[in-house]
């Protein structure tokens, strides 16, 4: 049975001792971070299955560091463990991507259930996690970067192919400029953000006949692939 990663930040150590020894118990692999700058350079070296984090916190908090993730990775779980009990505080969490968010003093069976029930769910996502889409006329092999139908096939370099996944994991919605560059390049770096351009305006050219397909550029904003 996999054993699944959890990162962990919580600055208040006797808090933390116990919930890690508990959920260990349960079989899981707790890595835990006493602040959350230090939670961020963890999660960008390792790979881990689910994030909980406290919100108060040095350095940079839970909602910082919640977003900072999100920009890199849409679909890990997150939940805060928090004593701010105001609605307004919830709702900023949720809107910055966390799945739920329990108030202090919680219950570590309410967090277990919790765990459990996000895992399944990632689970479930990264099976149905395509390889293959349909693009217009376009058949799009994301393992081997191509584009391909009955009379052609086009070579993507990886950047570009990693670029045109995500935009078809977020058809329809926009996408942050810093978002892309740090989901393709890990940096939101102004020499990448020249190249994102480049791989842009190729996949445009490329998909220009394809009626109701655009990439739209928002100033200031980012892109919408619409479709």
């Amino acid at each position: 049975m996999k054993q699944f990663k959890i990162l962990y930040t919580e600055d208040d150590e006797t808090l933390a001792f116990l919930t890690k020894d508990n959920l260990e118990q349960s079989n899981y692999e707790v890595t835990h971070c006493l602040d959350g700058k230090s939670g961020f350079e963890t999660f960008k070296k390792e790979d881990f299955d689910i994030c909980i984090f406290d919100i108060m916190m040095p350095k940079m908090d839970g909602f910082e560091l919640a977003e900072a993730i999100r920009q890199m990775n849409t679909n890990i779980p997150i939940i805060f463990l928090s004593a701010k009990t105001l609605k307004e505080d919830r709702i900023k969490g949720l809107r910055l991507g966390a799945d739920d968010y329990l108030v202090k003093p919680f219950s570590i069976e309410e967090l277990l259930l919790k765990i459990e029930i996000f895992l399944k769910r990632s689970q479930k996502n990264n099976l149905a996690d395509k390889f293959v889409y349909e693009i217009g006329k376009y058949q799009f092999d994301t393992k081997n970067f191509i584009l391909f139908n009955e009379n052609e096939k086009i070579g993507l370099t990886q950047r570009e192919a990693e670029l045109l996944k995500l935009f078809l994991d977020n058809k329809n919605s926009v996408l942050k400029r810093e978002q892309i560059l740090t989901s393709l390049w890990g940096t939101d770096d102004y020499f990448m953000g020249r190249s994102l351009d480049v791989f842009i305006s190729r996949l445009r050219k490329i998909l220009v006949n394809e009626e109701g397909i655009s990439i739209e550029n928002l100033h200031g904003i980012g892109f919408r692939f619409t479709m």
